[in-house]
């Protein structure tokens, strides 16, 4: 099962990338087969590429340090 701490420091270590776009980002839901759900904020929620954040920003991000994820989405 996905470790929601380890999650929230993964996304924490992503935040002033966000942040430096007047965005952040929101962890709203952990599913127990590997979906992370987050909530875009700020600037990032209107954003055109917020798409492109989510995928090669946001996901790769996350796979990368938090094993057991499979999927983000981005809910509102």
């Amino acid at each position: 099962m996905l470790v929601e701490k380890d999650i929230l420091k993964a996304l924490d270590s992503m935040r002033p990338f966000l942040q430096a776009d007047n965005g952040d980002v929101e962890l709203v839901e952990v599913t127990e087969d590997g979906i992370v759900k987050v909530r875009l904020q700020g600037e990032c929620e209107k954003c055109p590429l917020s798409i492109m954040t989510l995928r090669a920003g946001i996901e790769r991000s996350l796979m990368k340090k938090v094993p057991g994820i499979k999927r983000i989405e981005a809910v509102k």
